[in-house]
């Protein structure tokens, strides 16, 4: 068999800003560009839709997404990995798995 030759993909970091489509987040990533006229630097937004198969990704969470293939009107983008989880979240989460641990 032979390999197929792809491009390479795009590999962006950002924010997820929604979690309330079932399998799609809205990730912010931010880039800093120099102003053509004044040469100062400005931070630019982009809001981008990102598949999240097993929905596991929240709302604050730092996610590594890679360009695909157009899975809908919108969505272009896929998650890789989990970079940092949400700081409250976890919190949250040890808490409840104290509670759990003491009451049974």
């Amino acid at each position: 068999m032979s390999e197929v030759k792809r491009g390479k993909r795009k590999v962006l970091r950002g924010t997820v800003v929604s979690d309330k489509m079932n399998k799609t987040r809205v990730v912010v990533v931010y880039r800093i560009v120099e102003h053509p006229k004044y040469r100062k630097y400005v931070r630019r937004r982009k809001k981008i839709y990102v598949h999240d198969e097993n929905n596991e990704s929240r709302v604050g969470d730092l996610v590594e997404v890679m360009e695909t293939r157009p899975l809908s009107k919108l969505k272009r983008w896929r998650l890789v990995r989990i970079i940092r989880k949400a700081p409250i979240l976890e919190e949250i989460e040890k808490e409840v798995e104290g509670n759990a641990e003491t009451t049974s």
